[in-house]
């Protein structure tokens, strides 16, 4: 499906607004249409576009296509809203490093990853590492600790190159919306709420 580079933009804007969203195949090609354009116009996205935080609207998944030696993305689905997933950048002053924050909401049990992020805003990549985890039960906090590296981790991660660590590739950048590949080669969709 081909989505002409005029009309992507409001697709992924109706998408955010959950009275009239269109069909997981029109987004996902709207994605696909927002990323082509934003690579052939070289286009730009600020740190400052990004921070706050985001409710993950829909997401695809990938897997590797052998026939075409390239990336095959899956259907796309929208996550409903009584299971909320979200993701929080924040930046330290005028620095390209922040701290990025991803949230799930599954019943009434909290699950949060945290750590270190840079955006050197080379093709709009921003890479991360989760360093802590936090687990809250009814609101109240239940397990806080480190994850793989921790506190070592974060020192070194300043060190690492992005190839080595997990990104995000974004694309488009609006006040409703944010949008990115994944570094395995799947598409999300992010909204303000």
């Amino acid at each position: 499906m081909n989505i002409p580079t005029a009309d992507f933009a409001t697709i992924l804007d109706r998408a955010a607004d959950s009275t009239d969203r269109p069909s997981a195949d029109v987004l996902k090609a709207a994605l696909q249409a927002a990323e082509l354009a934003a690579r052939k116009d070289k286009l730009a996205i600020p740190f400052g576009s990004l921070r706050g935080e985001w409710r993950l609207c829909f997401a695809t998944g990938a897997s590797k296509d052998q026939q075409r030696g390239g990336i095959k993305l899956g259907r796309g689905y929208y996550l409903p809203k009584f299971t909320p997933a979200s993701i929080t950048f924040t930046q330290q002053a005028d620095s390209i490093e922040g701290t990025v924050t991803n949230r799930l909401l599954v019943g009434s049990i909290q699950i949060q990853f945290s750590g270190p992020c840079r955006y050197p805003g080379k093709k709009n990549l921003l890479a991360f590492d989760f360093t802590e985890i936090q687990f809250k039960i009814l609101g109240v906090k239940v397990y806080q600790g480190k994850i793989r590296s921790g506190k070592r981790g974060q020192r070194n991660f300043a060190k690492l190159s992005v190839a080595s660590l997990p990104f995000f590739a974004f694309f488009w950048a609006s006040e409703q919306g944010i949008a990115a590949r994944g570094r395995g080669g799947g598409l999300a969709l992010w909204v303000r709420d």
